[in-house]
């Protein structure tokens, strides 16, 4: 499988990527916390480890290491504003419940 991004998510991408220097895409991933288990976490992938898998997605670079790949396999990445927020949206198929708040989800 893979891990995709919608057009706007990518625009987003983007958009942030060309004001860094020595990035070579977006880390998405996972860490331990909130009331259902996991939160997705998104950063600059500043380099690319041995054990990362790299997915291309409209023209956007996706890191992600073999530890968190069986959380995130087949995740498409959005992009939404909403009044006053935005952010990245994920539709995860591997989602088996997710936490009242939106910020925790189990697998």
């Amino acid at each position: 499988m893979a891990i995709t991004l919608t057009e706007k998510a990518a625009d987003r991408a983007r958009a942030y990527l060309a004001k860094q220097e020595k990035v070579e895409g977006l880390r998405l991933g996972v860490r331990n916390t909130g009331c259902s288990g996991y939160m997705y976490v998104v950063q600059l992938a500043e380099r690319i480890d041995p054990d990362d898998q790299i997915f291309e997605s409209k023209g956007v670079k996706v890191v992600v290491s073999a530890k968190n790949l069986p959380y995130l396999d087949g995740m498409e990445v959005d992009y939404a504003k909403s009044g006053l927020n935005e952010g990245f949206r994920f539709n995860n198929p591997n989602v088996k419940d997710a936490c009242g708040c939106g910020e925790s989800f189990s697998v």
